[in-house]
């Protein structure tokens, strides 16, 4: 559970958790934050390695989608209250 709250304290990682919430699942390219690239590529790294998102290849295209299946077993409601909190 510290890496998942850790991983969402973020407020650009939380950007990026309500973005993909909302479509379901986004490329790397369709997040319009402005920052580096390497900066980019570090929030998604911390999402991955706490289990909040994951990732497949599409093309050339890396597709986000959030592992909701997962933190609802392990954390039942803690996904959803976190991005109903978001959406406020």
């Amino acid at each position: 559970m510290p890496k998942v709250l850790h991983a969402l304290s973020d407020p650009v990682r939380m950007e990026i958790v309500l973005k993909i919430a909302r479509a379901g699942e986004v490329a790397c390219g369709a997040f319009d934050i402005p920052m580096p690239k390497s900066t980019l590529s570090h929030h998604f790294r911390v999402l991955r390695e706490s289990g909040v998102v994951a990732s497949r290849r599409e093309g050339n295209e890396l597709m986000n989608f959030l592992r909701s299946d997962d933190l609802e077993a392990r954390f039942p409601g803690v996904l959803e209250t976190i991005i109903a909190a978001g959406n406020r």
